[in-house]
C-alpha cells in the first residue's frame, strides 16, 4: 500500500494532457464517452486513495485500533508519517465532499428555478417572450426545449428546425449527464477540472452532427448555429443554467469549420495518433483502478495480520 496508494493520486497529472486531445483525436461520441469514462473513473480512484490513507493513519488510534480488534499496530509506515498523511487525506476528502454536494445542490437549484420560470406545459418546445435571443436544452422530465421570441426572430424557418434538432440532440443524449459527471469529478482532484471544457465541446459537436443528420445539410446546420452565436452574444450566458447545453455553447467557430469541412461523422479518426492517445488514456485509468484496488487489498492483509490472523 506504501507505493500502490499514491498511485491514483499522481496519474490524473499524466491523463489530463491526453484526455484533452481526443476532442479533436476522436469522432465527438466516442470522445465524450472516454472523456466522461475517464474523468469519473481517475476521480473514484483518487478519492478511493485518500479515503484509504485516512483509514490507514487512522487505525493508528487506540480506540480505532480497538474497534477493529487490532492486537498489533500496522507496521507499513511509520505512526508519524501515516497520521499526518490521514489527516490531510481526511481534511481534503471533507473539502471535496463539500464542495461537491453545493455544487450539485447548486446545479439542481438553478434548473429547478429555469423550469418554474416556464410556462405550463407538456410540449417539448418552450417559447419565452423575451427580445434577447437564446436558446438551451433545459434538463429534465420531461426534458425542454428553451427558446426565445428573439432567438426565433433572428433564424428562418429552416435555421430554427436545424437549432431545434441540436437541442433535441442534447436531451436525447443526456449530455448534461456527461458534463455533470465531469464537473463533479473536478471537485475530487484538482487536474481534472481542465477536462470540462473539452468534454463540453465534444458533446456540442455531437449534437452539431445530430442536426445536420435532421435537416439533411451540413451547410444549413453550420449557418444556424453561426447565426444563433451571433445573435446571441451577449446575455445567454446569464440566463442559461450552467447544467443545460446550448447551441451557441463552447467554439463555435470550430464547430462551425467542422461542419462545413469535413464530412459525416465530424473528427476524423486520425488511425495510429488517435488510438494511441486513447490507449494511454485507458492505460492510466487502468493503472489507477489497479493500484487503488492493490492498496486496498494489501491495507486489509495488514489489518489481518495485525489482528493476528494467519
Amino acid at each position: 500500500m506504501i507505493f500502490a496508494v499514491w498511485i491514483p493520486l499522481l496519474v490524473p497529472f499524466l491523463a489530463v494532457p491526453a484526455a484533452r486531445r481526443l476532442a479533436e483525436a476522436l469522432p465527438p461520441r466516442p470522445a465524450a464517452w472516454l472523456l466522461a469514462a475517464a474523468s469519473t473513473g481517475l476521480a473514484v480512484c483518487s478519492a478511493a486513495a485518500l479515503g484509504l490513507l485516512a483509514l490507514a493513519g487512522a487505525l493508528r488510534l487506540p480506540f480505532v485500533a480497538a474497534l477493529g480488534h487490532l492486537v498489533t499496530p500496522l507496521d507499513e509506515v511509520p505512526g508519524a508519517v501515516a497520521l499526518a498523511a490521514a489527516c490531510a487525506s481526511a481534511a481534503l476528502l471533507t473539502l471535496c465532499g463539500v464542495a461537491l454536494i453545493r455544487t450539485a445542490r447548486r446545479r439542481l437549484g438553478e434548473v429547478r428555478a429555469a423550469r418554474r420560470r416556464l410556462a405550463p406545459s407538456t410540449g417539448e418546445l418552450a417559447v419565452v417572450r423575451d427580445p434577447c435571443p437564446y436558446a438551451y436544452a433545459l434538463p429534465g422530465r420531461p426534458g425542454r426545449i428553451v427558446v426565445t421570441t428573439g432567438m426565433l426572430r433572428a433564424l428562418d424557418p429552416a435555421e430554427r428546425e436545424a437549432l431545434f434538432a441540436h437541442e433535441r440532440a442534447h436531451l436525447r443524449g443526456r449530455h448534461h449527464l456527461f458534463l455533470a459527471a465531469a464537473e463533479l469529478a473536478a471537485h475530487l482532484h484538482p487536474s481534472l477540472r481542465s477536462l470540462r471544457a473539452p468534454l463540453e465541446y465534444v458533446l456540442e459537436r455531437c449534437a452539431d452532427e445530430a442536426a445536420a443528420g435532421a435537416v439533411g445539410d451540413r451547410g444549413l446546420a453550420a449557418r444556424a448555429i453561426g447565426r444563433a452565436a451571433l445573435a446571441s452574444r451577449t446575455g445567454e450566458a446569464a440566463l442559461r443554467p450552467r447544467a443545460a447545453l446550448a447551441a451557441v455553447a463552447g467554439p463555435v467557430p470550430r464547430r462551425v469549420a467542422a461542419l462545413l469541412d469535413r464530412g459525416p461523422g465530424a473528427a476524423p479518426l486520425r488511425s495510429r495518433g488517435a488510438r494511441l492517445i486513447a490507449a494511454a488514456l485507458v492505460a492510466c485509468l487502468c493503472a489507477s483502478a489497479v493500484s487503488a484496488v492493490e492498496a486496498a487489498a494489501d491495507l486489509h492483509g495488514g489489518i489481518e495480520t495485525a489482528q493476528g490472523e494467519d
